[in-house]
């Protein structure tokens, strides 16, 4: 069966998504090694990681709030632009020497917390810029753009730029966020939605609103008529509708069992990953280069899951899509706590890589079917908060467990939690309940023009 193009503006969006996913590959490489150039404490270094993680907790969910508000394209292209004036400022402060450890760090922040609501949005926009039935392909080229760019290029790009000049890696970054913001800018439409609950969803909310009323205005008005009642303090309103979102989420069983999947297995991966390095050399015996290509045959599995998803997860089915993923989850994990050959380590990093890039497309498009076009940025960045509070805390555990336990410990627990996820949610992604959520439309209408 020919498959129909995805269209002009899906294509705008995939070169904008790969420019900026290079800028930020190259930015990733050179930042420790512009922060190692300047000291040579652990602490100060691996903080670095900390701050680029920690706008992802604390703005995460405001941020699907934001997207869910405003104009999608419009607040990617905003995004971009501030981006572009950070980084270049950051470029030219390198370049001249004032580039210290704190304006590193605020940059570090800023960027990442720019990068959260560009992300959402993005993830928001596709259902309106794709046919429904083109959201795995959609997702197979977005995930196989970002790994080629930002994994496979980037990489070792970003280094001999580095070496070239410190500040080159950071003017390119600025660069791509500028094509980016063009991209994306050549984007027609408006991608705003207006919300229209339905008749439950317009019931629970009028009640939450008055409860909110009651609860502020002064004694003797609520209720009168004639009289304006107190508008809810704007962070009341912003709390209720992340808490909106969440509650959605909570409810819908797959996308649900889905999204605390990810934040526990990103706890062992995580800790798992934090010293690879570790493993690589003591018990692989690799140098730098073999290090190194453990994490490219990583990220050459993602890109062949990445091509040859649409039509894999047709084939075996979204539901043995997931379960497999979770057994070659449990394997990788056995694997690196037991073997002392790099080969087999790098086929199952291969194979982790293709089991990354499958479960991304299955859980970004179900969420994409799913989600009220309305609420889709909330309940995007909820998934994101808790993935990315499983990777913080799995980069904290993973040095303390190896400390205390020794290397193959955090693999051991990677393991057996693996396991016991594998076994607990099994008949949750069953075929018919996988297959029902595939079908459901969304509760809502798809995106409409903003008012001029």
């Amino acid at each position: 069966m020919r498959k129909e193009p995805l269209g002009a503006p899906f294509a705008k969006l995939w070169f904008a998504g790969a420019a900026s996913a290079l800028g930020v590959g190259l930015a990733t490489v050179a930042t420790p090694l512009l922060i190692a150039s300047r000291t040579s404490s652990p602490l100060v270094i691996s903080a670095a990681q900390g701050v680029a993680w920690l706008p992802w907790l604390l703005f995460a969910l405001p941020g699907g709030v934001l997207v869910d508000r405003v104009d999608r394209r419009k607040v990617m292209i905003a995004v971009d632009w501030a981006r572009v004036v950070l980084m270049g400022a950051l470029a030219f402060a390198i370049s001249v020497g004032h580039a210290d450890i704190a304006v590193i760090y605020a940059v570090l922040f800023l960027i990442n917390t720019g990068e959260i609501v560009f992300r959402t949005a993005g993830q928001a926009m596709i259902p309106a810029v794709v046919p429904r039935e083109g959201l795995e392909r959609t997702n197979g080229w977005l995930i196989g753009g970002v790994t080629i760019m930002q994994n496979m290029i980037a990489g070792p790009l970003g280094a001999f730029l580095f070496v070239a000049a410190a500040s080159i890696p950071f003017w390119a970054n600025s660069g791509t966020y500028a094509v980016s913001a063009i991209l994306i800018t050549m984007i027609a439409g408006s991608y705003r939605v207006t919300p229209k609950a339905s008749e439950s969803e317009s019931a629970a909310a009028a009640a939450a609103a008055a409860a909110v009323t009651v609860a502020v205005a002064e004694p003797g008005q609520a209720g009168e008529p004639g009289r304006d009642a107190p508008r809810p303090h704007p962070l009341r309103v912003v709390w209720a509708e992340m808490a909106e979102g969440f509650v959605w989420l909570v409810r819908q069983r797959i996308l649900r069992t889905m999204a605390v999947l990810i934040g526990l297995l990103n706890v062992t991966l995580t800790a798992a990953m934090a010293i690879l390095v570790l493993l690589a050399k003591d018990r692989l015996h690799l140098g730098s280069v073999g290090y190194g290509l453990l994490f490219t045959v990583m990220a050459a599995g993602s890109i062949l899951g990445s091509a040859v998803g649409d039509w894999l997860i047709k084939k075996v089915t979204a539901t043995w899509t997931i379960r497999i993923g979770l057994l070659i989850e449990a394997a990788l994990h056995l694997v690196l706590a037991t073997s002392l050959n790099s080969y087999v380590v790098g086929a199952f990093l291969f194979a982790f890589g293709v089991h990354g890039a499958l479960w991304s497309i299955v859980g970004n498009s179900l969420r994409q079917r799913l989600t009220p076009p309305d609420m889709y940025g909330r309940v995007a960045s909820t998934n994101l908060f808790i993935a990315a509070g499983g990777n913080c805390v799995g980069a904290l555990l993973g040095g303390v467990v190896a400390a205390k336990f020794g290397l193959t410990a955090p693999y051991w627990v990677a393991f057996v939690v693996a396991v016991l996820v594998a076994a607990g949610t099994w008949r949750i992604f069953n075929r018919a309940d996988v297959a029902e959520a595939y079908a459901a439309q969304p509760a809502a209408p798809q995106a409409e023009p903003s008012p001029v």
